[in-house]
């Protein structure tokens, strides 16, 4: 990345006039006189500020290449991060030829599948421990539905609805229903883990109101204020 900076040079015209001061002074004033030397010293501060503001300099504008900062780490760990990044292209990819797909059917099929192609990598960083089952994912499953979609945009743009080729869509179309079925079934699989660990908590909090005497029945007894009890 490139910015502009500036930068203030200084004349050097303050510092030429100070040299004729001296060389001025020097003809008329005898300089073999201690005193001389303190004032031309002492002068020589008023003249020079006054030079530097009749001749202040210039500002200069110079382009300098700064580098760019590193994006932040969606998740901590650099192959995952990799893997993050191609499920991003993936998307892009998908949401391109959506893009160019004038069929309404198959538009609504690849919206569904960008949908659940972006939940499924964005469990990766909600929940690191999915990461060989999205890596799975990404390398079989994704690379096809995509390439699915472009022979299908690609027929699409030739402009000829032949036999063949209008099979050919025909089966693509069919084929989309099961893969949008199929992504479901593996973005609620990679929720199983997250599923168990809430059972179990459920299951803790259960016991922990069932020993307070919280739960149920028990509620009522623990508060004798309660209306019902005796």
């Amino acid at each position: 990345m490139k910015i502009i900076k500036e930068k203030k040079l200084r004349s050097c015209w303050p510092i030429y006039g100070i040299g004729v001061f001296w060389l001025l002074y020097a003809l008329i004033f005898p300089m073999y006189r201690p005193l001389h030397f303190v004032l031309l010293a002492v002068l020589s501060i008023p003249v020079y500020l006054l030079l530097s503001r009749v001749f202040p300099g210039k500002t200069v504008q110079t382009e300098v290449e700064v580098p760019d900062e590193p994006e932040p780490s969606p998740t901590g760990i650099p192959e995952h991060d990799a893997l993050l990044a191609e499920g991003r292209t993936a998307v892009a990819e998908m949401q391109a030829l959506q893009s160019r797909i004038t069929d309404p059917d198959i538009r609504q099929k690849t919206e569904r599948l960008i949908e659940l192609t972006g939940q499924i990598f964005q469990d990766l960083i909600d929940d690191p421990a999915d990461y060989r089952t999205i890596r799975r994912f990404s390398d079989y499953f994704l690379p096809t539905t995509v390439k699915m979609l472009h022979e299908y945009d690609r027929m699409s743009g030739i402009g000829v609805n032949g036999e063949n080729i209008a099979a050919t869509r025909e089966r693509i179309s069919a084929i989309l229903d099961t893969t949008v079925a199929a992504y479901e079934k593996q973005l609620d699989a990679l929720f199983a883990n997250q599923a168990l660990d809430i059972e179990t908590d459920i299951t803790v909090l259960e016991n922990m109101l069932k020993k307070e005497g919280l739960a149920s029945d028990g509620f009522e007894q623990s508060f004798p204020g309660t209306p019902g009890t005796a």
